[in-house]
């Protein structure tokens, strides 16, 4: 296959149709006509002798083909927008730039506070735009759609760059007069009646399972450790939804503590050591390749990281 003979926009098709899976939203994307994309469809078939799409009762399914071909071209394209990306200097102070943020509410409420005040301070004009992890997929982050995105992830596409902003520990977050106050140990702990509440990566969630430890996370898999399990009476994604149960109905939420201390000066809470040890968590942004070297997300990415440390 001579190279020099091949419309490298092709490329560009074939990545978005591979993501996409629709010609219709292929074409949508990359703004030209339905037919246009068809056409296109119709030549890279030619180009790689292999239908790339096939129509199924589960829709358009990549060929065998097509999904080897996905991850190389995609490199490629990621490595092309990055080296013709230009220099240019950034002014936070008359900037109006949109940053877009993937945030769980755990980031949100911890994290974001401090770092809008220090963007009211020096790059006024400056907009933020915070997005829950199921508005967001590992795509929007890698196309650049999404400027980062932070939260606790357990993997992670090696393309992304990452950068851990804190770690944190665990407390418990109780109504202050919950009768286990008092006598607050292990056996009380496990006596009582519990908030589970977590949300990593991205996506919609799925129903939780009470008796799949694996899957409900650091604080069960510590108590599993040690052969004991609580008695979870409600599940939540939302951490606020979670300490505010813990006040109204004699529920503990055991959280990270930069959640629970939101409450530090609330007396309607106590706010208490876990009564066994559980592992700490690392607060991660991860950012697309594409946008690594741009001078406006270098200063933001600096700035989030100031604010982190002030968090």
């Amino acid at each position: 296959m001579n190279i020099s003979k091949i419309d490298l926009n092709l490329l560009i098709y074939l990545d978005v149709l591979l993501r996409e899976k629709n010609v219709t939203r292929a074409a949508r994307q990359l703004n030209i006509t339905q037919p246009a994309m068809s056409n296109g469809l119709k030549r890279l078939r030619t180009l790689f002798n292999d239908p790339i799409l096939v129509r199924t009762s589960d829709g358009m399914v990549p060929t065998e083909r097509a999904r080897s071909l996905a991850p190389a071209i995609r490199k490629i394209l990621l490595e092309l927008e990055e080296a013709l990306q230009g220099e240019e200097e950034f002014n936070e102070q008359n900037s109006q730039r949109v940053f877009r943020l993937m945030a769980s509410d755990y980031a949100a409420s911890t994290l974001l506070p401090g770092l809008l005040r220090r963007i009211n301070q020096i790059a006024p004009n400056i907009t933020i735009d915070i997005m829950t992890p199921s508005d967001v997929t590992f795509h929007d982050v890698e196309a650049g759609k999404i400027d980062m995105a932070i939260n606790r992830f357990d993997e992670l596409p090696q393309s992304f760059h990452q950068k851990t902003i804190w770690r944190d520990t665990f407390s418990c977050l109780l109504s202050a007069d919950h009768p286990v106050v008092s006598k607050f140990n292990l056996n009380s702990y496990l006596a009582s009646k519990h908030v589970w509440v977590s949300k990593t990566g991205f996506g919609v969630g799925v129903g939780m399972d009470p008796k799949d430890v694996q899957k409900l996370g650091w604080v069960d898999e510590a108590l599993a450790r040690l052969g004991k399990k609580r008695d979870i009476k409600v599940f939540t994604r939302n951490y606020h939804v979670a300490m505010q149960l813990a006040y109204e109905d004699d529920l503990i939420a055991t959280l990270p503590s930069k959640a629970a201390l939101l409450h530090k000066d609330d007396s309607s809470f106590t706010i208490l050591k876990p009564p066994f040890d559980i592992p700490e968590i690392e607060l991660k942004m991860i950012w697309s390749p594409l946008l690594h070297h741009d001078a406006s997300h270098i200063w933001f990415r600096q700035l989030v990281i100031e604010a982190a440390a002030q968090s």
